[in-house]
């Protein structure tokens, strides 16, 4: 979304502020020309030869998104049975789906090998478990590499303290399972974190892998996870994707040499694909002096972009109805009852009750993390797409809140 002659537009001249007029707010809306763009530049980085990106679909679930993806070429990460199912739907080949959850119950590893896509154990007693009913169905074993990447401790995921992955000091167990019970392990995975900035913490954790794959002869994949930043402000530091995939492929290369065969280099990005191609447009409900802060409330809150109090995330807020407008200092706010604050001491064009203003990055864990606290109801999904604006996803409404709902 640009400023042009004083107006905010989409690709394709499309105006938000009709968006907003003709759907509602709170609004979300999605530009797949960003969503391309990216999963393009990241298969371009890369010019090892066998490379496969799966869309971790958690970050934004939506059919018609993945559905995008899977036109693109892209496999999918599921974390959850349901997000499997609706890989599924979406068209995705169960070949091209890897499901790696955490915790979850043997009955969704059950149904994941009924349904036939690639499973990823991270824990040992499920991997103990497994050659006793599914000795002939291959997995990959997820590995945690003690690694301490991310952009803070709540998306740090391969510490030695964390829940995820089985730990890189256990891989001695880990082949003592693997031989007694014969399994066939296909390939290894591991993922650290998410705003990772140092290309080198991937390259150190590839290596930690390879160190183990040598201990695993009949491997087809390494997946080394995500975790790419992205740029949340003007000039911000981002991941630099192309001097990993340089260096990357020709480390995987000399690996691939002395493993004996070429294997599939994965990752699973998500929040790379789809933060920068969403945004949350919302209406100011009332802006409110008190004796030391102005704040603007808006139509939203925590229950429908949680990032920001959640994770301290930032997000970039623009007034979309009055640009032009001379700053202002703003506390931004959500009417849930709850401090619900998006952003402390923000330079935005004045705002008057009414305005449209929107966050950026909001494509990422944005509706996906959305919820009906308050009772208030999720707000309706459009995607931009060759210059149309497509419905997909219907606002909530009063009985979406109570269909499920008994009454005794």
């Amino acid at each position: 979304m640009q400023l042009i002659d004083g107006k905010y537009r989409f690709d394709g001249g499309i105006d938000p502020l009709d968006l907003c007029k003709t759907y509602g707010t709170p609004l979300y809306v999605y530009d797949a020309a960003i969503m391309r763009r990216q999963y393009e530049r990241l298969t371009q980085a890369f010019p090892y030869p066998k490379l496969h990106i799966h869309y971790a679909c958690k970050a934004l679930t939506n059919l018609a998104v993945m559905r995008l993806f899977r036109q693109w070429g892209a496999g999918l990460d599921c974390v959850s049975i349901e997000e499997v199912q609706l890989g599924l739907l979406a068209g995705f080949p169960a070949a091209d789906i890897l499901y790696t959850p955490n915790f979850a119950g043997a009955d969704e590893y059950e149904e994941a090998v009924r349904l036939g896509v690639k499973i990823n154990i991270d824990a040992l007693p499920m991997l103990e478990n497994w050659g006793l009913h599914h000795r002939d169905v291959p997995v990959c074993i997820r590995i945690n590499p003690h690694l301490m990447a991310g952009g803070n401790e709540k998306i740090s995921v391969g510490h030695i303290d964390s829940k995820f992955g089985i730990s890189i000091h256990q891989l001695p167990h880990v082949l003592r399972v693997v031989e007694s019970q014969g399994l066939r392990i296909e390939g290894l995975h591991m993922h650290t974190g998410s705003d990772i900035l140092d290309v080198d913490v991937f390259l150190r954790g590839a290596e930690i892998l390879f160190e183990a794959a040598r201990k695993f002869p009949d491997l087809q994949y390494i997946d080394l996870g995500s975790g790419f930043k992205v740029p949340y402000k003007t000039d911000d530091i981002e991941t630099d994707v192309e001097e990993l995939g340089e260096k990357l492929s020709r480390r995987f290369t000399e690996f691939c040499a002395e493993y004996g065969r070429e294997l599939t280099l994965m990752f699973e990005p998500g929040k790379f694909l789809v933060s920068e191609a969403g945004y949350l447009f919302a209406r100011c409900t009332l802006v409110k002096q008190t004796t030391s802060t102005v704040f603007v409330g808006l139509n939203t809150g925590l229950n429908h972009l949680i990032r920001p109090m959640f994770y301290g995330s930032y997000h970039k807020i623009i007034n979309v109805t009055e640009p032009q407008f001379k700053p202002r200092i703003y506390t931004v706010v959500g009417n849930i009852c709850e401090t619900d604050t998006f952003g402390v001491d923000r330079r935005i064009p004045e705002v008057v009750e009414g305005d449209i203003l929107c966050f950026y990055n909001a494509g990422a864990y944005g509706w996906m993390m959305a919820s009906n606290y308050n009772s208030r109801p999720r707000p309706a999904e459009v995607l931009l797409l060759d210059g149309k604006a497509h419905l997909i996803r219907r606002r909530e409404s009063l009985e979406d809140l109570t269909r499920n709902q008994i009454a005794v």
